[in-house]
């Protein structure tokens, strides 16, 4: 089953940029990037080296609920396009294997769906865990800091 990864909404990306509280209820933190893994989740590029990012707390789930997890996620600090591209971003490129975990309409994770892939292999997982029929949406993280990265969607 085809698929699309979508970043955060710029509306939301917006709002922190202006000073929002995160999912903590505290201001983004503002840092300089190093470059090496920083990796903004609205262009899903990595924030460029010396330019300005910010460090915020997200919880990408709708309400509280013990599967709601949130994590820290970097965010370019000057405006960015919002991923738009076909295949995988350039931030699903860099390591050499993710966490990939499906989800019901309800937000709980899908039993048996989560897993450690290889890079290379992370779309066809993507593919399969949708081909279930009663997945809403699979997240994508980081596996070895289980910081969420982006959210795919059948096409």
């Amino acid at each position: 089953m085809p698929h699309t990864i979508r970043p955060l909404p710029s509306d939301k990306v917006a709002a922190w940029r202006n000073g929002a509280p995160d999912d903590y209820g505290l201001p983004p933190e503002l840092a300089v990037s190093d470059g090496d893994g920083t990796p903004c989740r609205h262009c899903l590029r990595n924030v460029p080296k010396g330019a300005g990012m910010l460090i915020l707390a997200l919880r990408p789930f709708t309400t509280l609920h013990p599967y709601a997890e949130a994590g820290p996620i970097f965010l370019c600090d000057d405006e960015c396009a919002p991923w738009q591209g076909v295949g995988m971003p350039p931030i699903l490129t860099q390591s050499p294997t993710y966490l990939v975990k499906g989800y019901l309409a309800s937000e709980r994770i899908a039993y048996g769906t989560g897993d450690v892939v290889p890079a290379a292999e992370v779309p066809a997982r993507i593919d399969a865990i949708l081909a279930r029929g009663d997945i809403a949406f699979v997240d994508i993280r980081s596996a070895r800091n289980n910081c969420f990265q982006a959210r795919a969607y059948t096409a």
